[in-house]
């Protein structure tokens, strides 16, 4: 049994299987969509090429196109979609992992861009990849519907801002810094679900948002991410705490060397298990309006509460 999981079935194989395929088929358009890795800017595209296309669940891809399938959006679109998804995220690790932010040396298994580049290649790359992002979806293979296309990139830049990721990482660094006693779980909810729980979320509605789908679809999308971005995040916290580097990938027990409150270090290790329950829980029942085509979605649920890495 994993560490922190109680009472939860295994998820299902056909689940990791779908996982694996969407993951190869968006590094294959990726590959085609990122810049190739010559000319006088050879090294800034290796560095792009090194950070996108490298080892990854491509779990918020994965989102993008099963959420999308459920409101029947054209699979071309939701899988350029995905891999624009995929450009902002490998943006987000590039810039996490700087010295100026999280100082990681490891990302999944292999020396962060700064570390494999320079620091300064590390931030221009991630620079590019967040650009290329808005690229892919304003371009008319993504959507035909210029409107649709409008939306999707004002939903992007809004998750991915200061209302979002970026804003996420700042009141990160702030509850990083902060003393004992000053940060309670409300701030640590809202730290993570900007910095965690806003691109989880556009990766569930992008496909409701290409074929502009009615209120009660958004409304489900959007607290099945809410509660699966918590989720999520709790699950690193824990991972952080009891899981295994030669899973996980990275360096471990961050959190406790810089006396860094999170939902581990208020709830404790049990109490933080229950909570990541109690979400993944809620996180089905929003999906209940999709019946059994949903069913993917909620092994998905199932995944994130009992992942390893």
């Amino acid at each position: 049994m994993r560490p922190w999981a109680r009472g939860c079935v295994d998820p299902v194989s056909d689940f990791k299987t779908a996982l694996a395929e969407t993951a190869d088929r968006v590094t294959v358009a990726l590959d085609a969509l990122l810049p190739r890795a010559d000319g006088p800017e050879k090294t800034l595209n290796s560095a792009m090429r090194y950070a996108a296309l490298g080892p990854g669940k491509r779990l918020r891809p994965f989102l993008t196109i099963e959420c999308g399938r459920l409101v029947q959006a054209d699979e071309r679109s939701l899988l350029r979609a995905a891999c624009a998804v995929e450009c902002i995220h490998a943006y987000s690790l590039i810039h996490d992992d700087l010295p100026s932010m999280d100082n990681d040396d490891l990302r999944r298994g292999r020396p962060t861009v700064h570390i494999a580049y320079d620091e300064a290649t590390a931030i221009l790359a991630g620079d590019a990849l967040q650009t290329q992002a808005f690229e892919i979806l304003c371009d008319e293979e993504t959507c035909a519907s210029p409107a649709a296309a409008v939306n999707l990139a004002r939903r992007l830049a809004e998750v991915a801002g200061a209302r979002g990721m970026v804003g996420g990482q700042m009141l990160d660094m702030a509850i990083e810094e902060a003393g004992e006693g000053e940060v309670d779980i409300g701030l640590i909810t809202r730290c993570q679900r900007m910095k965690t729980g806003a691109l989880i979320a556009f990766s569930a509605e992008a496909g409701a948002i290409i074929v502009d789908a009615d209120k009660d679809v958004r409304t489900a999308f959007e607290g099945f991410a809410h509660d699966l971005g918590l989720c999520f995040q709790i699950v690193d916290d824990l991972l952080d705490a009891v899981g295994d580097e030669n899973l996980t990938g990275k360096r471990l027990q961050k959190d406790a060397d810089q006396g860094k409150t999170t939902f581990v270090t208020i709830l404790g290790i049990d109490g933080a298990r229950d909570h990541a329950q109690r979400l993944a829980d809620q996180a089905k029942e929003h999906l209940e309006i999709f019946g059994s085509q949903a069913t993917r979605l909620k092994d998905c649920v199932d995944y994130v509460l009992e992942r390893q890495s």
